[in-house]
């Protein structure tokens, strides 16, 4: 990727193969470390042979060593590297001998430190015997929030995303005329938008799958903004929806795309499944509901999305088609009403909260129970939660009230945790996220293989090889002891593939490295194991720890990436407007140009169009500079984004780089520049596209302008006669008549002649027009033949009249034969006479009707009448027929 081509941003990242590379990417193993010897007693080990290269992690091309001392995922720090040898203020970077270019990093301060190794499972909290959660530090948030999160809607997007508020119009305490602020933020607390709320009453907020951010207001109307707080579009949800007005709506998600559910203040329900795509569904009615139910949601099931309610003790079910009474199974008795209900991020399973305390928890479809807890709290949680890791055994649920956090399963005890702050939860693939106004933390399950390596007291596999690793680095022999005990159990591969693994659910940068130190050590006793685990683990991190940096704010697990996949992760940095780090990341994983940096830059220049404060022609030259014949970028969908942005004459200025007609010349003509679109069509040398021009210019223009216009270009006026010439007869004789081609015309006529009349009055008009045309083109040959043919069509009508038979439509010398067949000889000699036909062709032509008729009395008269001007010796052998007729 050459420099030229990289967008302008506010972050410069450096060159791929400069010192100074990947400025969001660092290596979580130090620069100086070396590949680790061999401890004692291994020498005969083959996996330590130096020499050996694999594939890293690093920039590529940069070979690796199998002792893994060079391996570089990322850090969570950003670092400023231009892609000149030279810092920000322009003084020349200073390199240490042997070292690599010194790094100046931003925003470390704004990290949460990580935990001492010492006391790294000190934040641990067992729910049972099954299983840990911790709670950590995302991020110290900085925001300055101008009102407590209990006073705002508040709508937070899974997998790291956005958050979004809007001051409550509810409260009472401000004055009605104060305009609401509606303000995005990163999930780092960084602001990505702030905008006044000028439109109706609000109700609910929520994120798409799409990253848009969908505002319920109180009329059914919903509005679409996007990240950065630019309108999108909006919808209603129906008649019946504005009427009734909204009292409560939820967001949510299914295979298909983002939903929205209504609850209206008839107390019935509206559903969409798919707002990209708006069906809307009014749902069955709920018999005997007379007030809004105490807690519902969605649930999705069999590919359908349903809606649960609570009316008292009763649960309901709404499908398409009828509302149905579920019992939840194995409910603890007593219950008069459900105070809160949550649904988990795959809507496989269900929790209920009762007013009783007890939150019961089972499958969605409520046919199973998995365990019920007591806990001792009857007043009604602002919120609840799943929070279960995938694939996990333990099935866990955090419900937040006031001042308190709670996560309870299936063990006599839960876990609770003091909230200093007002809090929101939102629920993600593998935990839950907290935020208030100072911090953002995400609380999980700790993963198995973090579990089996850092427990007290752990004989995991992974655990003795990261003490050995530690060992080796104080060189000290208790390393090789470690290393034989796993050996000997034939553990070596588990362990590495154990320290791999646990690496990937690490947050902090550190205890990234300390695990592929680890797996990079015992790789080195190890035959023919295979790299690619440890290289994508690099490779993963790296990008992760790119992500989760302050400025960026994607606080990405990697349950969440992997669920993610890498190309949605691109959109979303490009939704953000980042794309160095979007192209940065497409050429260190090395994805294909078309899917990776052509797209990026694509969007980064549909992105410079709208910036309206600088000249057209300053924009057209920067996109082509940076994008120049990239491979999978079209010129035309930028033109398409700057049209749609008003700026239709840098929309043709981008039309001028792109080499493909087929893609200029429709959005020419969308953009009503036709004349422009037929040139350049004409240009391309493909007919179709021409023809296509042509008839949008027909059905745009008036004839005249029309005509006016062919004649400026001859190709296209000679394509158009040709479509005429099958298609449009009377519109080619305009042409002719307008040109004042009177050879064309006269030659027009004659085929309309035949083509078109079948009286013989008729035939002979259009003939006789002709033979003007033909006069006045000065053609007397062609206007002789004319009256000809004209003569000979009122001879031939007679002979019909008068003899019979068909005459009509036959050549002069057919019409002299054919009546030397019928025995009108002197009507023959008399038509040759009329039109002067010479007595050789004459003779021969009677000769040949003479003997076919085998009429040889009147042959052999015919012969003594005078001398023949042909003779009569025949030319050769064969039969007479075959004689060519004298000329």
């Amino acid at each position: 990727m050459r420099e030229s081509r990289r967008p302008d941003s506010a972050w410069a990242l450096p060159a791929p193969g400069c010192d100074t590379h990947n400025s969001h990417f660092r290596s979580p193993m130090s620069d100086s470390a070396r590949p680790p010897q061999r401890p004692r007693g291994q020498e005969g080990s083959r996996g330590g042979r130096r020499g050996e290269q694999e594939p890293g992690p690093g920039p590529p091309g940069r070979g690796r060593g199998r002792g893994g001392g060079q391996v570089q995922p990322p850090t969570a720090v950003t670092a400023v590297a231009a892609a000149s040898p030279r810092d920000p203020d322009g003084r020349k970077r200073k390199c240490l001998p042997g070292a690599r270019a010194r790094w100046v990093f931003l925003g470390a301060g704004r990290l949460p430190p990580a935990p001492a190794m010492d006391c790294y499972t000190a934040n641990w909290n067992p729910l049972g015997d099954s299983a840990f959660y911790r709670k950590y530090e995302l991020y110290s948030m900085d925001w300055d929030l101008k009102e407590e999160l209990r006073d705002c809607l508040v709508a937070a997007a899974p997998y790291g995303g956005p958050i979004a508020l809007l001051r409550n119009p509810g409260r009472k305490e401000k004055p009605a005329s104060a305009r609401p602020v509606l303000e995005i933020y990163s999930a780092s607390g960084v602001p990505l938008a702030s905008l006044l709320w000028k439109s109706g009453p609000m109700v609910s907020l929520g994120w798409s799958a799409e990253e848009e951010l969908l505002c319920v207001q109180e009329d059914g109307v919903v509005l679409v903004y996007g990240l950065h707080g630019d309108f999108r579009r909006h919808f209603s949800m129906g008649n019946e929806v504005l009427q009734n007005q909204v009292l409560d709506a939820r967001i949510f998600h299914t295979e298909f795309g983002s939903g929205v559910a209504i609850l209206t203040g008839a107390h019935r329900f509206t559903l969409s499944a798919n707002v990209g795509d708006l069906k809307l569904r009014r749902m069955p009615e709920v018999p005997g509901l007379q007030s809004a139910p105490s807690c519902w949601t969605t649930v999705c099931q069999d590919r359908v999305a349903h809606i649960l309610l609570a009316v008292g003790p009763d649960l309901y079910l709404l499908d398409h088609a009828a509302c149905s009474a579920v019992i939840p199974p194995g409910l603890a008795p007593g219950v008069s009403s459900f105070l809160q209900m949550a649904v988990s991020f795959t809507y496989r399973h269900l929790a209920l909260f009762t007013d009783t305390g007890y939150i019961w928890m089972g499958t969605a479809s409520l046919k199973e129970k998995l365990c019920e807890f007591n806990c001792n709290i009857r007043a009604p949680p602002k919120q609840m939660v799943w929070c279960s890791r995938p694939r996990s055994k333990e099935r866990a649920v955090v419900v937040a009230w006031e001042r308190r956090l709670m996560v309870v399963g299936d063990a006599p005890e839960g876990i609770q945790f003091v909230l200093d702050e007002d809090s929101y939860l939102v629920p993600e693939l593998d935990g839950v996220r907290i935020f208030s106004r100072s911090t953002h933390e995400f609380l999980h399950e700790v993963p198995v293989a973090s579990e089996e390596i850092f427990k007290i007291a752990s004989m995991a596999p992974g655990a003795l090889l990261l003490e050995a690793q530690k060992e080796y680095e104080k060189e000290s022999q208790k390393a090789d002891e470690y290393l034989r005990e796993i050996q000997e159990l034939g553990q070596l591969p588990q362990a590495v593939q154990q320290c791999i693994e646990a690496a990937g659910h690490e947050h902090w940068p550190d205890m990234q490295k300390s695990l592929l130190r680890a797996a990079s050590f015992g790789k080195c006793f190890l035959d023919r194991f295979p790299p690619d685990s440890f290289v994508r683990m690099c490779q993963d991190l790296r990008v992760l720890n790119a992500i989760r940096d302050y400025h960026i704010g994607i606080p990405l697990t990697y349950s969440q990436y992997k669920q993610l996949t890498i190309q949605v992760l691109l959109d979303r940095l490009v939704l953000r407007r980042l794309y160095p780090l979007a192209i940065q990341i497409c050429e260190y994983l090395r994805l294909p140009e078309v899917q990776g940096v052509s797209r990026i830059l694509a969007h980064w220049a549909c992105y410079k169009v709208q910036q309206k404060d600088v000249s057209d022609e300053d924009v057209a030259r920067a996109i082509n500079q940076k994008l120049g014949d990239t491979p999978g970028v079209s010129y035309s969908d930028i033109a398409a984004r700057a049209y749609g942005c008003g700026r239709t004459e840098l929309a043709i200025k981008l039309l001028e780089y792109e080499p493909r007609s087929g893609e200029q010349v429709p959005l020419l003509l969308k953009m009503k520049r036709s004349k422009l679109a037929l040139s350049k069509a004409i240009e391309s040398g493909d007919t179709d596209l021409v023809f296509t021009v042509l008839l949008h210019l027909k059905n745009e223009l008036n004839r005249g302008d029309f005509f006016m216009t062919l004649r400026n270009q001859p190709m296209a006026l000679s394509l158009y006669r040709q479509f005429c010439k099958h298609q449009e007869l009377e519109t080619l004789k305009d042409l002719y008549n307008q040109d004042d081609n009177h050879q064309e015309l006269g030659s027009f006529h004659i085929r309309a002649s035949y083509a078109a009349e079948e009286r013989i009055e008729g035939r002979v008009a259009a003939l006789q027009t002709a033979a003007d045309a033909f006069y006045k083109a000065k053609n007397e040959f062609a206007a002789k033949a004319t009256e000809d043919q004209m003569r000979l069509l009122r001879l031939q009508r007679r002979l019909e009249d008068e003899l019979g038979g068909r005459f009509l439509d036959l050549s002069l010398h057919d019409t002299v034969t054919t009546l030397i067949l019928s025995g009108q000889n002197k009507r023959a000699e008399q038509l040759a006479r009329d039109f002067r036909i010479p007595d050789k062709r004459l003779w021969w032509l009677k000769l040949t009707a003479l003997a076919d008729l085998e009429d040889w009395e009147e042959l052999e008269k015919f012969s003594k009448s005078k001398k023949s001007p042909i003779g009569y010796l025949g030319r050769g052998s064969g039969c007479r027929r075959c004689h060519r007729a004298p000329e």
